[in-house]
């Protein structure tokens, strides 16, 4: 008999939409990809040297199981550059990616059936992380008209003995907004745990994000290098922890995980002191997807009230199209040859809407855009 904990989990909408398009490519047919959230770039010129050097001199062992001390110097000095917050060392878990980081932070946190709060829409897989270690989610609905932002009394009037954290991300998968200031100080002063996923931090287009370490230490911090520096099949993230928390997951890492790969740490320092102009470079020609695609979906007729200006998202309301996000995302598959991601991945809050990926080419969104254009007309 299959683990209820494992039959349990949801699957990944996002990632049957690829596997489906991938399938219809290897039958000769031409897809273009706006579904997956995968920067098309390369690793910048920095990071792909500081891998072959590594190899070069050997650096190819165990590493510490917290991972190397001048990988989480250099985060440090990352977030006090940035943010002007100081971090220890100490305080800081190197992961293999953002989701081994989720994996230890909640089966540390919490016992069965403690609460976390979480938006809806959010990112999918959060559910299914905090109800494999026997948490539960206690969804918050956010709406279109705010930016998709929550509303502090609402988290307000779900706050109970048993829950442990509020999970905020900021700039948001799927919807590619961000949290005000004001909010996030509002949110800060609630006893609970703040876990902040900022590993969209960086990818700002209009005003600036804010690490949820400027307001409190009571909180998380996950992060990584998948998404700013282009860096997702390396497999590097962190997390930024209230001390008392490292040591129980140092030995959950020793244990499960061991320790990251050598090569990539070194990488990840490479990439936070000397890609500075690669990020630029990679920002800029986001923003000039951003601004085409919101204008060529709006012309198409999908809604976009509050304009999304981080990450690498729109999540455009499609409800006078289709109420059943997942038909027609599939539909627009099969018949335009285009794949997009349902909005119901992302919870019953993004029913409705469809999530659109910018991190393919301006010729591909362009092709995508007319794609989809041409399937809306024959509807």
């Amino acid at each position: 008999m299959i683990a209820k904990r494992v039959q349990q989990i949801k699957p990944f909408i996002v990632m049957e939409v690829l596997e489906k398009a991938q399938a219809m490519e290897r039958e000769g047919i031409s897809i273009v990809h706006l579904e997956v959230g995968e920067p098309d770039f390369d690793a910048p010129k920095c990071v792909r040297e500081a891998v072959i050097q590594a190899f070069n001199k050997g650096l190819t062992h165990y590493t510490n199981s917290l991972g190397e001390p001048d990988l989480r110097h250099t985060v440090c000095e990352h977030y006090q550059q940035t943010y002007n917050v100081s971090v220890n060392p100490e305080q800081i878990i190197i992961t293999s990616g953002t989701s081994p980081a989720m994996l230890l932070m909640f089966a540390a946190l919490l016992e069965k059936d403690d609460e976390v709060i979480v938006s809806n829409p959010h990112y999918a897989c959060y559910p299914n992380f905090i109800r494999f270690v026997e948490g539960k989610p206690i969804f918050i609905p956010v709406y279109e008209e705010d930016g998709f932002q929550y509303r502090p009394d609402a988290i307000k009037k779900k706050l109970a003995p048993k829950t442990k954290a509020i999970l905020i991300n900021s700039p948001s998968n799927p919807t590619g907004n961000l949290l005000s200031e004001s909010r996030m100080k509002a949110l800060a002063e609630f006893k609970p745990f703040i876990i902040s996923d900022e590993i969209y931090h960086g990818l700002i287009y209009e005003g600036r994000d804010h690490s949820i370490l400027e307001f409190t230490d009571q909180a998380f911090v996950l992060n990584g290098f998948s998404k700013l520096y282009a860096m997702t099949g390396l497999r590097l993230g962190y997390l930024i922890a209230p001390k008392e928390f490292i040591r129980p997951m140092q030995k959950m890492q020793q244990n499960f995980f061991i320790s990251v790969n050598a090569t990539v740490q070194h990488a990840g320092i490479a990439a936070l002191k000397d890609a500075g102009e690669d990020v630029a470079r990679m920002k800029k020609t986001y923003n000039k997807r951003r601004k085409f695609m919101i204008k060529r979906l709006r012309e198409i007729g999908f809604q976009i009230t509050v304009e999304p200006t981080g990450a690498f998202y729109v999540f455009a309301n499609a409800k006078h199209f289709s109420n059943n996000s997942y038909e027609f995302a599939f539909d627009i598959l099969e018949k335009a040859h285009v794949g997009v991601t349902p909005g119901i991945d992302f919870g019953s809050n993004g029913e409705g809407y469809i999530r659109f990926s910018y991190a393919a080419s301006m010729e591909n969104i362009a092709t995508g855009m007319d794609r989809i254009e041409n399937y809306i007309k024959r509807l």
